[in-house]
């Protein structure tokens, strides 16, 4: 039995286009979706961009109680979990209920709606003592990332195990690596999986303020994120949401069902260092990756595309670099590599589900998707990082990264289905 997790379905919300469709076009265009900041007035802040997602939640499909209840988060998770739902061509009503399960990332969480409330509950600010008589009947839900699992679940008729998972930026691709350990394991045939996150609020924005990791360049917004550029400072914060159907490749095949990609491979250190600093030799998420391969029985010359983390700041993707070099060594120079974050921004824990998706359609058109506004390279960032330009190539076997805050550092290799069927 065959029980590799395979991608046969997504479900996309992202700046530039919510819809698989749509967001493939614009990151094979290299069009960037950061602007200044729309969702509230940023003038007092120190970057007072982001890459925003142009969402209506009705025309979603979502109703009046639904927006009521539920977060901004957590409507980008259920519109791409239906979304995910409907491109699989899954029919849940004939799934046993108890072999189906929900695992979604999230750092944040319902941040949006948490600020909100507390401006409500304290007057804003001008109360120490909040007063819950203007208490919304749904604060328990802001206060509990599940929700969001139990809210997607609800959707499918999952009564599997449900799960949140909460690492940081790397939380949207170990949402996903958990999924495919699920199925590995014979538990369900089944998972929604993927992460969420709405972060884009004066507090999200006072933090990294405060910690300079975003980019300062207000006066040019469409051009600030530039992974790997000499020029590069800081990232530009983002949300969205990506949901994947993951089924046990029997399951697939069994039912006829167009597969993506194959979960190989996954793995993920923690370099025990420092809340947000980087070791320059990149040794963490180099043996992440090395592990990750060994799972999928990968050589490093096997890899025909590097989604990287590329966030933008001036020691990640020089850490990001050594790790390429460590762990694919002649192959780091050879292999083409990008970061969507250059138009998509940085959706904290969402992003790395939203990289697995485009690596997945990266895997079906055998296009590699470009580094946008990467005009002068970085000389210690000295590998191909397919400036400007999406690049035609063949691509069966993809490593995707993700590293966050904490020291957390992830890797995961997926493969087209010729490779997973052999």
């Amino acid at each position: 039995m065959n029980r590799t997790a395979v991608i046969t379905g997504i479900g996309v919300v992202a700046p530039g286009g919510t819809g698989t469709h749509a967001f493939w076009d614009s990151l094979t265009a290299g069009r960037s979706a950061t602007r200044r900041i729309t969702a509230f007035d940023p003038a007092p802040f120190r970057s007072r961009m982001a890459a925003e997602c142009d969402f209506d939640a009705t025309s979603m499909g979502l109703s009046f109680r639904e927006i009521r209840r539920m977060d901004r988060a957590t409507q980008f998770a259920v519109t791409s979990a239906r979304a995910a739902v409907e491109d699989s061509g899954l029919d849940t009503g004939r799934i046993d209920p108890h072999r189906m399960g929900v695992a979604l990332g999230t750092a944040v969480g319902a941040t949006t709606s948490l600020e909100r409330e507390y401006l409500v509950l304290s007057n804003t600010g001008r109360k120490w003592q909040v007063d819950l008589e203007y208490s919304t009947p749904h604060l328990y839900d802001y206060f509990t990332p599940g929700a969001l699992v139990a809210e997607v679940a609800w959707v499918v008729g999952a009564e599997g195990p449900g799960c949140i998972v909460s690492s940081g930026c790397t939380s949207g691709v170990d949402s996903v690596g958990y999924a495919a350990q699920l199925i590995g394991d014979g538990t369900v045939d089944v998972v929604l999986t993927g992460a969420t996150e709405a972060p884009i609020s004066p507090i999200a924005v006072s933090c990294f303020d405060a910690i300079k990791a975003t980019s300062p360049r207000n006066d040019d917004p469409e051009h600030a994120s530039r992974p790997f550029d000499r020029t590069r400072d800081g990232f530009v914060l983002g949300e969205g949401a990506a949901v994947l159907v993951l089924e046990s490749y029997e399951h697939a095949v069994r039912r006829g069902a167009r597969i993506y990609a194959g979960v190989e491979g996954f793995a993920t250190r923690c370099n025990a260092y420092h809340m947000t600093g980087l070791k320059a030799d990149g040794r963490e998420m180099a043996e992440a990756i090395v592990a990750a391969l060994d799972q999928a029985r990968a050589a490093p010359t096997d890899v025909d595309y590097v989604n990287a983390h590329g966030s933008g700041t001036k020691q990640n993707d020089r850490h990001e670099t050594a790790a390429f070099k460590r762990a694919l060594h002649e192959h780091a120079y050879r292999v083409p590599v990008s970061s969507i974050k250059s138009m998509l921004g940085h959706s904290l824990g969402a992003i790395g589900s939203l990289e697995i998706a485009a690596c997945a359609l990266a895997i079906e058109h055998d296009v590699v998707p470009p580094t946008a506004n990467l005009h002068e390279q970085d000389p210690e960032c000295d590998l191909d990082y397919v400036p400007l330009t999406a690049r035609e190539t063949t691509v069966d076997t993809v490593l995707c990264v993700g590293s966050g805050f904490g020291g957390f550092q992830s890797a995961m290799v997926l493969r087209g289905p010729r490779a997973v069927a052999a």
